[in-house]
């Protein structure tokens, strides 16, 4: 007898400003990720930690007590109150905790939650080994005691977003390239996201921004902020590469029709100016910013635009403090701060 799937079961996945219990993080540790850097990114992502561990539990996986004893000198620099953290000692590969960790659902009327392990392959087996990472959402569930769904096909936590009331958007650039499920259709996809997700409706943009080595998680270029509000982002210049590609977008999200027959209201998010890095082009978006329990954490890149960025943003969460920082050396990780967490919503 086959099992139940999360949507048959009466579980869904909760956008992200339902209310969290903790977020998870993987701590970096991996040179290769930011080669010649990584010193650099700990000041900003204990930040990061400080900000959401004012408001929610931080869950952070280590490899072992050395680790961890290295990310409390850390955070004890930044003054986080360490009582607000948990450490696990789960090794990883990476720390792309949106991409690896768990996928957290809710049940629709009973207090209960569930993980979804999708198998996960670094980005189409570009950044190997992964083996570590695969495994982490298991590990987690034996951890919390929590019951684990695996439907056996490769899936990103960042190439999916949510509104909390049956839709999901998505972009083709990556959950259709090849190197991530070839024997799949977009149909059989579909079912997927149907089936483990408990969504009713999937939405679908073309493009990522130049430099995402994800191939176009929808986490850099489109964001719901309510149910049937998108952030997303366009380039100003017309020379810039990444201006065709977004105007495509945008005129795709202009067509769309939520269940409930009305249009999206589509606000739009500047890019900031290119961040050039030894001669490489990155992905840098602010449409990569984490909603946290009280906050809304943004990436800015010490660029003209970031103000402008932050009073939209602002504007959009009227009930949570908008605040930014500075991911211009995390970038060169080719992720920011959504990339790097992921949510557990509470029951």
């Amino acid at each position: 007898m086959t099992k139940a799937t999360p949507q048959q079961q009466g579980y869904f996945f909760p956008a992200e400003w339902h209310p969290h219990s903790a977020t998870w993080l993987s701590w970096p540790h991996k040179e290769a990720s930011w080669p010649g850097k990584i010193h650099a990114i700990y000041a900003p992502y204990a930040q990061f930690i400080k900000i959401l561990s004012a408001n929610e539990r931080v869950c952070i996986n280590v490899a072992d007590e050395q680790m961890e004893k290295f990310a409390t000198t850390i955070l004890q620099q930044e003054a986080v109150d360490l009582s607000m953290i948990d450490f696990f000692h789960h090794p990883t590969n990476d720390a792309w905790c949106r991409d690896h960790g768990p996928a957290f659902l809710l049940h629709r009327t009973q207090q209960k939650k569930t993980i979804v392990d999708w198998n996960y392959n670094a980005w189409g087996n570009k950044y190997p080994p992964y083996d570590l990472d695969d495994v982490i959402p298991t590990r987690i569930a034996e951890k919390l005691g929590l019951p684990v769904f695996y439907p056996g096909i490769v899936m990103e936590g960042g190439s999916v977003d949510f509104n909390d009331a049956g839709t999901l958007i998505t972009s083709t650039a990556c959950l259709l390239n090849p190197n991530r499920n070839p024997h799949l259709s977009q149909k059989d996809i579909e079912n997927y996201l149907h089936k483990y997700y408990g969504v009713e409706q999937i939405l679908w943009v073309d493009e990522g921004i130049v430099g995402d080595d994800t191939d176009g998680h929808i986490d850099d270029t489109v964001r719901f902020v309510n149910t049937d509000t998108v952030v997303t982002v366009v380039e100003e210049n017309k020379n810039d590469e990444n201006y065709t590609l977004l105007q495509h977008n945008l005129k795709q999200l202009q067509q769309m029709r939520l269940l409930n027959g009305k249009q999206l209201n589509i606000v739009e998010l500047p890019m900031p100016l290119p961040v050039i890095y030894e001669s490489q082009r990155l992905p840098a978006s602010y449409a990569n910013f984490y909603i946290a329990n009280k906050a809304v954490i943004v990436p800015t890149y010490r660029n003209k635009n970031d103000d402008k960025a932050l009073s939209i943003l602002s504007q959009l969460f009227p009930n949570r403090e908008v605040i930014g920082i500075d991911s211009t050396d995390i970038i060169w990780g080719l992720g920011s701060w959504h990339c790097l967490s992921q949510q557990e919503p509470a029951i």
